[in-house]
């Protein structure tokens, strides 16, 4: 992963895989039929499937009513290890290294506040995909929003328990 954002390859093949668990076990979905329903070119697609198919997410099923399944069921499927296997992370350490200026190392390699900010945003992110799967998000956005905002309410109460004993003046 070259830069730090999110993927067409990652934001596409999630979506592939929440339609299959929204679908539920209504059997195999085609390519066409995943296509149409996410407004995706087939030949896209089918490269998304392979993918998954690859990373053990889907399995593929041959014949007149073949198509694909979800390989485990939904509440089985990180969002941390999709994206994974479809691109990476947001920041990586090796990205302060891609991203040194024009000298050799970064001039704050040694002393980087940026970098310890990076490392943060991706540690809360990492915490927040790991605990989230399919079955979690295959509901409408309001309540995936709400699901969410409790979420980061516990993490909050928590993370506001374990630091009240270190607070600096």
């Amino acid at each position: 992963m070259v830069g730090m954002k999110i993927s067409a390859q990652e934001e596409y093949g999630l979506r592939c895989l929440l339609h299959m668990a929204r679908s539920g076990d209504s059997g195999s979905i085609s390519i066409p039929e995943i296509s149409q329903a996410e407004g995706l070119s087939a030949p896209n697609v089918a490269k998304l499937m392979r993918l998954l198919r690859l990373a053990g997410f889907v399995a593929s099923a041959r014949g007149q009513a073949g198509g694909y399944i979800l390989a485990r069921p939904a509440d089985q499927i990180k969002v941390s290890e999709v994206l994974e296997a479809l691109g990476g992370r947001l920041y990586s350490p090796s990205f302060c290294a891609r991203h040194s200026g024009l000298d050799r190392a970064c001039n704050h390699s040694v002393d980087c506040a940026i970098r310890a900010l990076w490392g943060t945003v991706q540690a809360v992110l990492d915490e927040v995909l790991r605990n989230t799967t399919l079955s979690d998000l295959a509901h409408s956005e309001l309540e995936v929003k709400e699901w969410i905002a409790r979420r980061l309410a516990n993490v909050g109460t928590a993370g506001a328990a374990a630091g009240a004993g270190g607070s600096q003046n």
